[in-house]
Parts: structure tokens; sequence; C-alpha cells
């Protein structure tokens, strides 16, 4: 039988807000244990919530930027369970009426199509404690430092249908939260992290298989196994004869598969109900207007726009547009370099990309800026140095030897232009090899490739390319 996969994702995105979403404590990583927790955060008797108006105006933002419906008049709801790192046993979130409602994330896939991924809703809610199995021989800690922290859960319709089209999306999502600022995007410190709900059908089949979820994974590359591995094993469950049981799993990415931790719970299971101590969130026009003249240029727009004025292809703006941070690196070495913007895109996604995946680097982490690169192809566009001297130079300028400027002239490395240099040692390569000079000379043309290697290689690189194939040509056919 040929089977149909359905993937849905929860995306929890923590909002890069200074303080948490009902309290006044900080929201910053990596303190010690439990020293950013204040009495709300704890839920100690008496205390009560006051809604961080910051966390509204970013989830408002994300809203436009999907084209999503903004609720006028939203509501929080206590979402009632019992875990040790929910100190008031329950969550504060938004259930009936979230902040905002329906939109939509296009993504392309390897082949180059285009798919739309529906967006069912995205509700603000506070992020739980965290539990601390290691170290603790037997016994779990709590670190409630999270507690409290803004959330902004981004819900997709059950619309994609293998693990790679999950990943674009999540891709997509973790670049959109990034560009409008909402979300530092770390997914190692949790801050983007995202559930995946799972299931299979016979293919034509209308109806939904049941559907298992996929807890708390933070990185691409664990999705697409998590989800891979999760299909395989209900197809092999219904094959032999069982039934999918709905339930939460857990990834293991040591042994690369899922296994159960619980039953899935269903919405009436927390017992959702209007928080008393939160009014209603009331968002006008005005304020959606507001926010959306805020915007900056959103990656689609910025993509399309590289293609119609760099002329660059589908893949090259993706790529340079998939971050904020690469797409303003880019056009500053344009900038810098005056040069023409594919040679710029080939030596940021070529040398520098090379560079930073080797250092496992971010493209802000740099120690060439764009301004460096872009004094490089400087050098390059005037002949200061030919383009095989300007890898050497890249790596001097990553290494901290300073600007290409300061590398060629301390390496002695500036291009020979001067023709009389230049023929003098071409006049010694040919006298020294006239058994090919003679081969070149009855017809065999692919010796000059080898005179050229000869020239360079005497030169140390440093002769001018173009001077040297046009005296070597001159001087054979004499």
């Amino acid at each position: 039988m040929e089977w149909e996969t359905v993937i849905g994702l929860e995306i929890h995105t923590q909002l890069r807000t200074k303080s948490k979403i009902f309290s006044g404590a900080s929201t910053a990583y990596g303190a010690e244990p439990n020293t950013q927790a204040c009495a709300v955060d704890l839920g100690l008797p008496g205390v009560l919530p006051v809604l961080n108006k910051e966390a509204v105006h970013m989830a408002v933002k994300f809203g436009v930027a999907v084209n999503a419906e903004i609720t006028p008049r939203s509501i929080f709801a206590r979402k009632n369970y019992f875990y040790p790192d929910l100190p008031k046993g329950y969550q504060i979130s938004q259930f009936e009426l979230p902040i905002v409602g329906k939109g939509e994330l296009e993504i392309t896939l390897a082949d180059g199509s285009v798919k739309t991924i529906g967006i069912t809703r995205a509700h603000l809610e506070e992020d739980a404690g965290k539990s601390l199995h290691e170290d603790f021989q037997g016994m779990t800690g709590i670190d409630l430092n999270r507690a409290g922290t803004p959330l902004l859960e981004i819900v997709s319709e059950p619309d994609m249908r293998s693990a790679e089209e999950a990943v674009a999306y999540m891709k997509k999502l973790h670049s959109l939260v990034q560009y409008i600022g909402i979300c530092d995007g770390n997914m190692q410190e949790g801050s983007f992290r995202c559930d995946a709900n799972v299931s299979v059908r016979p293919k034509g089949q209308k109806e939904f298989g049941t559907r298992a979820e996929l807890k708390n994974i933070n990185s691409f590359r664990f999705v697409e196994r998590a989800i891979n591995f999760e299909v395989e094993r209900q197809i092999d469950v219904i094959e032999s004869g069982g039934q999918v049981v709905q339930e939460t799993r857990l990834y293991d990415a040591d042994k690369d598969e899922t296994r159960s931790m619980r039953s899935k719970e269903e919405s009436h299971d927390y017992r959702y109900f209007p928080d008393p101590d939160l009014l209603p969130v009331e968002v006008t026009a005005d304020d959606i207007e507001r926010v959306r003249g805020e915007l900056p240029e959103l990656p689609d727009q910025k993509r399309d726009r590289f293609m119609a004025d760099y002329e660059l292809n589908m893949e090259e703006a993706n790529i340079l547009t998939s971050s904020r941070e690469t797409g303003d690196y880019f056009e500053t070495v344009i900038k810098a370099s005056n040069s023409k913007p594919k040679i710029c895109a080939n030596w940021v996604m070529g040398e520098l990309s090379g560079a930073l995946n080797k250092s496992d680097m971010s493209i802000s982490e740099s120690p060439v800026s764009a301004e460096m690169l872009g004094g490089l192809i400087q050098r390059i566009n005037d002949n200061t140095i030919s383009g095989k001297i300007a890898k050497q130079v890249f790596e001097a300028m990553w290494n901290g030897e300073g600007d290409a400027d300061a590398v060629i002239e301390n390496k002695g490395l500036k291009q020979v232009t001067d023709t009389g240099a230049i023929e003098k040692i071409i006049d010694e390569i040919l006298a020294a090899n006239t058994a090919q000079v003679e081969q070149y000379r009855a017809g065999k043309e692919k010796m000059l490739g080898f005179f050229v290697g000869q020239v360079m290689k005497q030169s140390q690189g440093k002769a001018n390319p173009a001077i040297v194939n046009n005296l070597l040509k001159e001087k054979l056919s004499s």
C-alpha cells in the first residue's frame, strides 16, 4: 500500500523582551539557576500578573508579517496541568481567542517549487521552567529562571507532506522571526523549538490518521530525522496489523528513535478557563497599521529585489537572504567593492561561507567584515592581485592579519604588471623548454597552458595572467 505523510508543526518562539510576560524579572539566558524567578513567576499566594505590552507588540508584528488575521479582542486562559517545573499548577496561555488568527507562509523546496503552508493561529503564553536530569543521581533539579519567559506558539495547518517540507517551513519561520526582530532564533538555548504532529494515511484517503506528537526538538536535522523515523514506525505498526496510538513521544537523537512519553492530552484535559486576573487584550486597526509601518523588508521581498536588481537566480537569492545579516553583509560588500553583484555573491557564498561553516560561526561573528571583503574584491578588480592570490589574502584576513591592503603589503603579494619583468621570465622559460615550444608551433595549442603555469609558478602567482597570456601568444607565434 502507498502511504501519505501528514505533518503539522507547533513552533515555540521565545520573544526578545527584556522582562517576562507577566513580571519584571529578567529573561537573560545563562544566569545561575533560580536567580531570575520572582514571586509572580513562582506563583506565590496573592501575586498578580501584569501583561508585558512589548510581547503583544511582537505578536502583532508576526501576524502582520504572515498576512494573518489579528484578533481585536483576545483572551488569556489558564491551562491546568501539574509538572514540577510549573509552579502555579497552570500555565497562562490563550485558547479560544488567540491574538493571531489564520495566516500563511510560502516555502521553497529543493526542486525550486513553491508551496504555501497555512498558519492556524499564533498565541501568547508563558514558558515553563526547566527540569534538569543530569548530575542529580536519580533525582531531578528544577530551574525556574525560564518560567514566565514570553512565548509565541505558532501552529501550522497539517499541510506538510514530507520531512523536507517540514524543515523548509521551520527554516523559513526561523528566518522570518529573526528578520522582524522578535526572536534571536538560538535553538541551542531553546529560543526556537518545535513540536511535530505526525500521522500517515493510505494515499487518496481524505481522513487523517491517528497522530503522534514529537516534543521539543531543537534542530533542523533532528526534526527531519525524528519525522522520518516516526513515519516508518507508524507504517510498520499499521502494516503489522496494529493501531497507532495518539500519544506524545520523545525523540532520542543518540539512538535516532522516538519513544513514548505519555498519552496525548486533548484540550478538555487541560480544563481551560479565562484567567480572572488578566483583562482582555484589545488591538485596534491603528495599532496594526503602526506595526505594519515598522516592519523591515521581509525575506521574500528582499529575495525578489535581489533577483531583479542584482540579476541573481532564485537559488543564489534564497541563500543571500536566508538571514537578515547575510543580506545586509552582501549589500555592504557590493557598496565597499563597487563591483558586480555576481562577483560579490560568489565570494560571500564561496570563500566566506566555507570559512564560516568550517569554524561553525554565524556571519555576524565573521572576523572578515563586509567592508574588508569589499576591499579585497577591489584589489582584484584594479589588478593589484590575481584571483588566486586573493584566496591567500582572504585566509590571512580571516586569521586577523589586517585588511587586504595590509596583507598585500606585508606579504609582498602585489601583482606584477610590469611587461618588461614578465617578458624576462617568459624568455627564460621558452629557452629552457624548446621541445614544448616546437610542440606548440606544430599545432599542439594546449601547450599554452603549460607555459602559463610555468610563468605563474616562477612569479609565485604574482604575474598578471592577462599580460602573461598575451605575451606568450605573441612570442610563440613569432
